[in-house]
């Protein structure tokens, strides 16, 4: 089931409300959603709306609309983060009903690692350390390290980077987060991450590290993201866009 917000949009409520249908098998893959008549119907809202409300899940990649037949469910198998994209946990969360919590860990002043001063970042960059340990249904999955870089960012409340990092960002401190860089490896665990995600001495975790920007191009976090890859699947929808 998910919770949603009141304030949140009408076309965003009915979208969650079909994605959590599609994941737990009231819409299976390869069949359709209901026509949009139906689902006019059926959510008491607009065609506008519902056609927006299809649109999300057309480019987030769970359905595939038809022209003149309607949208058939993709097949979509445990939780997917996009590697593309920047969406906060919190969003994933609420969209893919997974059950999630969020533990912090540490929330300090830190140094930058040798990993992103390599790739640019000033030696003496001042910033705050904010380790996340995020818990999908009693089970540790994902390590989330942060350095959330200040200039612009002094501190993060441990409240709110328990909340959503991104709100407290965009919403507090009005910052405009526009793109970011990412590599993605899979490494061997060092002895923390094997503690914090419950993994052996033969396992894998793999390592997503980005870099993000606000929209005036200014380096505002780099983040360490260690995931358990028998948890999850790491996946990237394209769609072709003609120029």
């Amino acid at each position: 089931m998910i919770v949603l917000k009141v304030n949140r949009s009408k076309q965003l409520i009915i979208a969650r409300d079909i994605i959590s249908k599609i994941k737990y098998g009231q819409y299976r893959p390869g069949t359709y959603l209901p026509s949009e008549n139906q689902l006019t119907d059926l959510y008491g809202a607009s065609r506008e709306t519902i056609r927006k409300a299809l649109n999300e899940l057309n480019d987030l990649g769970l359905i595939q609309k038809i022209k003149g037949k309607g949208s058939i469910v993709l097949d979509i198998q445990r939780y997917t983060f996009p590697i593309s994209g920047i969406t906060s946990f919190k969003e994933l969360n609420s969209s893919q009903a997974m059950n999630a919590q969020t533990k912090v860990l540490q929330n300090k002043p830190a140094s930058v690692p040798e990993y992103f001063l390599a790739r640019g970042v000033d030696n003496d960059q001042r910033a705050t350390f904010l380790e996340r340990l995020r818990i999908v249904n009693g089970e540790p999955s994902v390590l989330d390290i942060d350095y959330l870089l200040d200039p612009p960012i002094q501190k993060v409340p441990t409240a709110e980077a328990t909340n959503s990092l991104y709100e407290y960002l965009e919403g507090q401190l009005g910052l405009r987060i526009s793109y970011a860089t990412k590599e993605v490896t899979v490494e061997k665990p060092n002895v923390e991450q094997k503690k914090l995600l419950n993994l052996t001495d033969r396992d894998m975790v793999v390592a997503v590290r980005s870099m993000t920007y606000l929209d005036d191009t200014t380096l505002v976090q780099l983040t360490e993201s260690y995931h358990r890859p028998d948890k999850f699947k790491f996946t990237d929808f394209a769609r072709r866009k003609r120029i």
